[in-house]
């Protein structure tokens, strides 16, 4: 949730710059057509790479969520060592 309301502060700040910064430039309307276009794409490649980076935090939290679980229901203490140390693995991945 915490990541959710950065992001949103994050992208909101970005469109009031643009948007300022296209009220108070005095530019060509093609100058300013192909500065928003570049900008916005930089914007949409740094969220989608925030995104990306959030996802996989999630995916090895699952992970070592589930290996957590095998390893409390291993049959022996070897299995159960392995699982615990693959926990921990994407626990510092994370």
């Amino acid at each position: 949730m915490k990541t959710g309301k950065v992001l949103i502060g994050i992208v909101t700040g970005a469109l009031a710059g643009a948007a300022a910064g296209i009220l108070l430039a005095p530019k060509k309307g093609a100058d300013t057509r192909k500065e928003i276009a570049s900008t916005s794409n930089d914007y949409v490649k740094g969220a989608k790479g925030k995104l990306d980076g959030v996802k996989n935090s999630i995916e090895h939290k699952l992970e070592a969520l589930k290996a957590r679980k095998d390893a409390a229901i291993a049959d022996s203490k070897g299995e159960e060592i392995g699982y615990k140390a693959k926990a921990e693995l994407h626990n510092a991945a994370s």
